[in-house]
């Protein structure tokens, strides 16, 4: 099965060796999207800030995909304070459809240099 390497124009390029995302048959891979901009500066503010910032990218990159969040099948989220989870929980109702949520994992981890990282698992077909 080819894959399709997929670089979103309005997310910031990874400094890391990494596709924004890599679309493989019906499903799209979507790596870890933190806050940031489209020129790579962080955003700085307060936890729901950085949580829309990376949520804002993940959503772009699904698009560039061909997709959208309402096609997640699987989200990953990596908290930097596990005392943020119920203001997460908030916001992601806002980027994914209540009556078809994917799948998720919520892990608190060391993060360096912000509060939140997201990735995804797309069904595009």
């Amino acid at each position: 099965m080819p894959k399709k390497i997929v670089q979103a124009e309005d997310v910031a390029p990874s400094p890391a060796p990494l596709s924004h995302a890599v679309v493989a048959g019906e499903f799209a891979y979507l790596s870890g999207q933190v806050p940031t901009r489209p020129d790579g500066t962080w955003v700085k503010g307060d936890f729901a800030e950085q949580a829309r910032a990376a949520f804002d990218n993940l959503a772009n990159v699904a698009r560039a995909c061909g997709g959208d969040l309402g096609q997640a099948v699987r989200v990953g989220v990596y908290l930097r304070d596990w005392a943020d989870f119920a203001e997460m929980n908030e916001i992601y109702r806002e980027y994914f459809p209540a009556d078809a949520f994917p799948a998720r994992t919520t892990v608190p981890v060391a993060l360096n240099g912000f509060d939140i990282e997201v990735d995804a698992v797309l069904y595009l077909g």
